[in-house]
């Protein structure tokens, strides 16, 4: 079965603000989009507290903050990321 491209109107590096929910009127730039969840992460917005194991990578373990997701729908585009060329 073929997938359909998904196409949204905010793509990362762009400059966005949260036009609804709990974290209206943050903005902030895109760091991913999750095509399959249609949500986006967005730097400085909805912090989550993760909690870990201890690993080679982090040896004490503990709680770490990170960005959540947010719904695309719920974004508003405040600025396009330039195209850098070569």
């Amino acid at each position: 079965m073929k997938r359909k491209k998904v196409k949204f109107h905010v793509r990362r590096g762009d400059l966005v603000k949260v036009v609804a929910g709990d974290h209206k009127g943050a903005e902030g730039k895109i760091l991913e989009i999750q095509t399959k969840k249609s949500r986006a992460l967005i730097e400085g917005v909805r912090m989550i507290k993760k909690h870990t194991r201890r690993s080679s990578e982090n040896p004490e373990g503990g709680v770490v903050e990170r960005e959540g997701g947010i719904h695309v729908s719920n974004l508003k585009l405040v600025q396009r990321a330039t195209v850098e060329t070569k």
